[in-house]
């Protein structure tokens, strides 16, 4: 991993950054399944923890080569009007890294409530006393909302930061550009 790539949204009177930065990511996602390659990760050097807000930038780290590759698919099409983009550019020499990765927050109190009774084979009241309403969890996250092609459902995913280490981690990134272990460049 050594270049990047990075991808700002303009300023727009029509649309917020978040719904401009949730279609972006959605083309991401999309172009990423299409070029299955699992080396190319991302940050978003603006984001917000305490907001939480993702910011106006996107950045993909990988290899020069891959991050060509994935430029020439067009992805952007109908994006343009809405951001620029600047590189691929070598990553500096002193930078932190850090895991950026996906969490999935238990959230719905009714869906564990029918896992536990598939699983377990217990009675409803069983699960609802084993789970209240307030089981839900609430994730103080920055996220994008994407809508699944195979269920057609919108959904948010959760993106979180971790804290910045000195040492990188090399690991594969899924088709969101994300990774539970594998760091990415921080500068």
């Amino acid at each position: 991993m050594d270049h990047y790539l990075e991808i700002r949204l303009l300023p727009d009177p029509e649309f917020i950054p978040s719904v401009l930065m949730n279609a972006l990511f959605a083309k991401l996602h999309r172009a990423l399944v299409e070029l299955d390659n699992d080396a190319i990760g991302l940050s978003f050097p603006d984001m917000q923890q305490e907001q939480p807000a993702l910011g106006d930038r996107l950045r993909l780290h990988s290899k020069v080569d891959d991050l060509q590759s994935l430029m020439t698919m067009n992805w952007l099409t109908g994006m343009r009007d809405h951001i620029t983009t600047h590189g691929p550019n070598p990553i500096p020499k002193k930078v932190g890294y850090r895991v950026v990765r996906r969490v999935q927050a238990k959230s719905n109190p009714d869906r564990i409530r029918r896992r536990l009774i598939k699983r377990k084979g217990i009675t409803e009241v069983e699960a609802r006393c084993a789970v209240p309403d307030s089981a839900a969890k609430k994730l103080k996250l920055p996220f994008v909302t994407i809508k699944s092609q195979s269920t057609g459902q919108e959904f948010r995913l959760f993106i979180e930061h971790q804290p910045v280490r000195n040492e990188s981690v090399v690991g594969e990134f899924s088709c969101y550009g994300l990774s539970p272990t594998a760091t990415v460049p921080w500068f």
